[in-house]
């Protein structure tokens, strides 16, 4: 008899539409600054894992958000992404435009870019994505491409970072 409870309980509480929500969270996302050849254009791609992204929308008050289904979760999501990042390029802050999102394996990657200055540029880098919702939250920002990346890690209130992003 206790068996078959307890056997129940589980079964209910898999079946609870939190359930997803409590699954382990990454508490990390992965942000590469680099500039493409081709297009002259700095590219600022920021991955986030689809659960951690969810489970952010849901602490802000959004009610089941489905980042996968929803354009709306995503975009909501995106701009909650874009607004957590700073880049500033020869001590001005860099106006990044947002180009879009896109759902890759288990990630919510968010795409930005603005005109790159000619030669290799001293940026200053932040990135407090999630650190408003986990204060173990780590964000690593590669900055560069190929051979030549700094990375940089940021927890909760860290200040900025400063590096060169190379042509």
């Amino acid at each position: 008899m206790m068996l078959r409870r307890l056997l129940a309980l589980c079964l209910l509480l898999l079946a609870h539409p939190a359930g997803p929500l409590l699954a382990h969270q990454q508490k990390i996302t992965i942000t590469s600054v680099s500039v493409n050849p081709r297009t002259g254009m700095i590219e600022v791609v920021h991955q986030v894992p689809v659960h951690d992204a969810e489970h952010a929308l849901t602490m802000q008050g959004v009610r089941l958000p489905d980042i996968i289904g929803s354009a709306k979760s995503r975009e909501d999501f995106a701009r909650y992404v874009t607004s957590r990042f700073v880049l500033e390029v020869e001590g001005a802050p860099l106006a990044l435009a947002y180009v879009g999102s896109e759902i890759s394996g288990g990630s919510l990657m968010v795409y930005q870019e603005a005109p790159a200055p000619e030669g290799d540029v001293r940026v200053r880098v932040n990135s407090q994505v999630l650190t408003d919702v986990w204060a173990r939250q780590e964000n690593r920002v590669n900055l560069g491409r190929g051979t030549r990346v700094t990375t940089f890690i940021f927890t909760a209130g860290d200040g900025a970072q400063e590096g060169v992003l190379k042509r």
